[in-house]
């Protein structure tokens, strides 16, 4: 019998820390933290799991990309507004406004990218795990990762080009 109690108290904090991170939202965070245990949950009834820390990561970094896409697609369809206008209201100190921006535009831009991109992308840049680490979870070859690591990051230059020409400076008239 497993023990959630323990589970969750020994990994809920990475838990809810990858998927505010990822989110930016704690009511968000909080469905997609409640999602990723009921995933976990399902998943454990089918097959033993042995290394819960990365099955938890991974479960909760997939339901927040969804997240992003859901929120993507919600704000689609109640107004015209892209993903430039996602920014906060809050007025804030500059450096916080414009992380602040520049993380919005990143959520934006990951919810774009293939499923599997952005999950490998998350793990690794986000998360920090090494490309053993990710191909290991992910039943993937280390080649394979750092593959989809380039084409990812180079999708996201090219999705977020916009927002960084614009803070250089070097956007053209």
């Amino acid at each position: 019998m497993t023990d959630w109690d323990e589970i969750v108290h020994r990994h809920g904090p990475e838990v809810w820390r990858t998927a505010y991170r990822l989110l930016g939202d704690h009511t968000e965070a909080e469905d997609c933290f409640q999602e990723t245990f009921l995933d976990a949950l399902r998943l454990s009834r089918s097959r033993l799991v042995r290394h819960w820390s990365g099955l938890l990561r991974r479960l909760a970094t997939a339901r927040a990309i969804d997240g992003l896409r859901r929120r993507i697609r919600r704000y689609a369809r109640e107004s015209t507004v892209d993903c430039d206008m996602l920014v906060g209201s809050k007025l804030q100190p500059a450096d916080n406004a414009v992380a602040a921006e520049l993380s919005d535009r990143l959520r934006c831009a990951l919810s774009q990218l293939p499923d599997r991109a952005a999950e490998i992308f998350c793990l690794h840049a986000l998360e920090g795990w090494s490309y053993a680490e990710v191909a290991a979870e992910l039943g993937i070859s280390v080649d394979a990762v750092g593959v989809a690591l380039h084409r990812a990051r180079q999708q996201l230059q090219e999705l977020l080009k916009p927002a960084l020409a614009g803070r250089s400076g070097t956007e053209e008239s």
